[in-house]
């Protein structure tokens, strides 16, 4: 028998990135997967701009931006023609640090975060399956099974990473609600010529009622195409690659010379009823899945593993609550839901076959997308919803206050100097503008850190409140706001929900 606080099954980017929260609190845990090893394969490939400034509070942001490619521009191209352009570098203007999407294959991500726990003393525990498992009010009981081996493995939280077809979740009888798309899709890394293949570039192709996608995978020049099965090679049970090449090479006017990696498969759109039952959580896929559209599966599922990991470390550490677990639930279902809508109705109006949709792909989409380059106002649209900065926790029960378009939930406004102070993990205070000496005194006393910045044009332009009290979380959300510096309903916040930071833990203990 083994204890732990938490154990998290699978090893995916979702499972990998709760292991480094966890190590970084200090919370002990064990990370199990049933795989003998690894992914082989890329999968998953953009890394958008809210992942980027998650990995910025880890400090290992910029060594996974050497790692990707940086993509420079959409190329939107019909029947081989360059329709339209526009650039990824000014999507994002001043709205984050990261202005731009990176492609990064999923194998390669694990293997960099894998590498990452293994400096830190973490070792995943390559197969090792789960059998069973049992949970109640103290804690969690689980049976995993390795090379024939039982073992029994109490742990006071357990948290299912494992996909798809997640045993968790099947185990906690927990409904998966959604459907399956018709189509088959193809994905395949490959080497060879053609003006869609680019090195920076993601090229949004239309041919007829076909569609594909490719993007730079690798520094070595290897591209990924994503693709639709036409329906009339499926009718005849054709989806090799062989069978369809020469479908992918006259349609998108390519040359295929090498194939790396091919696999099909279908496409799911779903989220489970709950993220959550007692001390049982869901996370990443085993929680929703959808469509490619838009490469917002593997970040989200990430966005899930942050939320939950400071959560539970200040729970187990007890820095508040055992109640403020019940937020990541309807916080992170929440997001999960608009943007399964949101990608399942891109995604059926881009590969129907009726006459709008039709119209939509080969007139309005080419049309539309060079707009981009002449309204910020749209590219601020853009880039809200491709870069996941536009997910809040207004309706959480963690958030309190609000002040003309600055509300408590939301992420923090960017300021282009105000997000090195996020390392900390903890909750601290922003002041953009003077604080008060009751602020000052009260941040003291609580061994909270406190930011004051200057108030200026880009504080402002940002949405920030000159002189108000930001009470921000530790995975960058502000969690109370108060236009007045109102130390007394700050007090009640943190005592509502039992919040004590990491400085002041650490002071009892000197």
């Amino acid at each position: 028998m083994n204890k732990q606080e938490v154990i998290i099954i699978g090893a995916g980017p979702t499972g990998l990135t709760l292991a480094l929260e966890l190590s970084r609190y200090h919370i002990p845990f064990r990370i199990i997967a049933k795989d003998s090893g690894p992914g082989e394969a890329s999968r998953a490939m953009a890394v958008v701009p809210r992942t980027l400034e998650f990995y910025r509070q880890f400090g290992i942001d910029q060594e996974v931006i050497n790692n990707g490619i940086k993509l420079d521009n959409i190329l939107v191209r019909v029947e081989g023609e360059e329709k339209a352009k526009v650039n990824f570098q000014q999507l994002g203007g001043d709205l984050s640090p990261y202005p731009f999407v990176l492609t990064y294959p999923q194998d390669d991500h694990e293997a960099f975060l894998i590498e990452k726990l293994k400096k830190q003393g973490t070792e995943i525990e390559w197969g090792t399956e789960l059998v069973s498992f049992s949970h109640h009010a103290e804690g969690t009981t689980a049976i995993v099974k390795k090379e024939g081996q039982l073992e029994e493995i109490q742990s006071a939280y357990l948290v299912g990473c494992d996909g798809a077809s997640s045993v968790v979740r099947t185990e906690l009888d927990i409904d998966f609600k959604g459907g399956t798309y018709p189509q088959i899709f193809c994905v395949i890394d490959i080497e060879g010529e053609g003006e869609a293949i680019s090195s920076r570039s993601m090229n949004m192709c239309f041919s007829g009622d076909e569609f594909a996608i490719f993007m730079p995978v690798r520094s070595s020049g290897t591209t990924r195409l994503i693709s639709i099965i036409p329906k009339e090679l499926q009718d005849q049970g054709k989806t090799s690659f062989e069978e369809i090449k020469p479908f992918l090479e006259s349609a998108f006017k390519v040359r295929i010379d090498k194939v790396n990696w091919y696999s099909t498969y279908s496409v799911h759109h779903r989220v489970a009823e709950r993220f959550q039952k007692g001390r049982v959580f869901l996370a990443g896929d085993a929680a929703h899945i959808h469509s490619p559209a838009g490469g917002q599966g593997m970040n989200t599922g990430i966005g899930d593993a942050v939320n939950l990991g400071w959560k539970l470390a200040s729970v187990i550490q007890k820095r508040a609550d055992a109640t403020v677990l019940e937020t990541y639930s309807p916080e992170r279902r929440d997001f999960a839901k608009v943007l399964v809508a949101s990608t399942d109705r891109a995604f059926t109006r881009i590969v129907a076959k009726d006459k709008p949709s039709k119209l939509l792909r080969k007139n309005i989409i080419p049309a539309g997308i060079p707009l981009l380059n002449y309204s910020a106002f749209i590219r601020r649209i853009v880039f809200n919803i491709l870069s996941q900065i536009r997910v809040n926790y207004k309706k959480s029960e963690l958030s309190y206050g609000h002040k003309n378009r600055l509300y408590a939930g939301q992420r923090l406004p960017y300021t282009g100097y105000n997000y090195d102070a996020l390392k900390e993990m903890d909750w601290q205070i922003h002041i953009y503008g003077q604080a008060s000496a009751s602020m000052k005194e009260f941040a003291s006393t609580h061994h909270i850190t406190l930011f004051e910045w200057v108030w200026n044009k880009r504080a402002a332009k940002a949405g920030l409140v000159e002189d108000a009290l930001c009470f921000i979380r530790p995975d960058g959300h502000i969690g109370f706001l108060s236009e007045y510096q109102d130390t007394h309903e700050l007090k009640a916040y943190m005592r509502e929900h039992g919040i004590v930071t990491e400085a002041a833990i650490s002071s009892t203990m000197e």
